[in-house]
């Protein structure tokens, strides 16, 4: 099969085995509009959570990666930005799936366009307790130390982190949970991009913005909580929301 159709952009579905109806619905999209896809690129948080590669034989971790290994199967390309929830995702995760890992930031060209391509957490700046966390649990100390315990031990320490960053949501300021304008433009200056495509705030918009007189564009992508399932759509013409 010959991939013809947009590039495709999702994030933020949270898949896990108590949400069956999001899984459902991301393997009707692959089965569906991704297959006609020039590429598919996850920009994170697939996963609601991740404790290592060596839980790639949990039957439901394992059917996600069968969708993946078909699509790409299929002759369309899939790349994979890490999410806050799906950091751990490494290179036996790739060779399973056969989804190519992304840096974040990433640069490529869309639409004609060069963007950014990023989970977007990085750029929510106002939350300074966030970004410490994050710093720390993405250290590579952290990180050794982390994927050194057992694996029964790391999916209950996660489940912990994830109890608490919903009960730490609750008390927070919705501005704290946003990506920071400054922030924006800075990193669209740094890499001297026009476009950036980010998840991770569930915010589905566009957003047209000015950095140092040069007209830009932020695409924020929705998530896939609910009934619902959200994707942006990129060809020569331009992007749009599919949903």
């Amino acid at each position: 099969m010959t991939a013809r159709g947009p590039e495709l952009f999702i994030s933020d579905l949270h898949l896990s085995p108590h949400e069956p109806g999001t899984f459902r619905r991301f393997r009707d999209f692959l089965a569906g509009p991704a297959r006609s896809a020039a590429r598919l690129t996850l920009l994170g948080d697939l996963f609601d959570a991740w404790a290592g590669d060596d839980d790639l034989a949990d039957p439901f971790n394992a059917a996600v990666v069968r969708e993946l290994r078909a699509l790409v199967a299929a002759g369309v390309p899939v790349d994979f930005v890490a999410g806050n929830r799906d950091f751990l995702v490494g290179a036996d995760f790739a060779a399973a799936s056969g989804a190519s890992l992304l840096p974040d930031p990433c640069l490529r060209e869309v639409a004609g366009i060069a963007t950014l391509l990023t989970h977007g957490d990085t750029l929510c700046t106002d939350d300074a307790d966030y970004q410490r966390f994050r710093a720390e649990v993405r250290s590579p100390a952290w990180r050794a130390e982390f994927l050194a315990r057992p694996l029964a031990e790391r999916k209950r320490l996660i489940e912990q982190l994830r109890q608490r960053s919903e009960t730490e949501k609750q008390g927070k300021a919705m501005r704290l949970m946003d990506v920071n304008a400054h922030a924006v433009a800075a990193l669209l200056r740094e890499y001297a991009a026009a476009s950036l495509i980010h998840g991770h705030t569930h915010r589905q918009a566009r957003h047209a913005i000015d950095v140092a007189g040069r007209a830009c564009v932020r695409w924020a992508l929705g998530d896939w909580t609910g009934e619902r399932g959200t994707a942006l759509a990129c060809t020569t013409e331009g992007c749009r929301f599919l949903a």
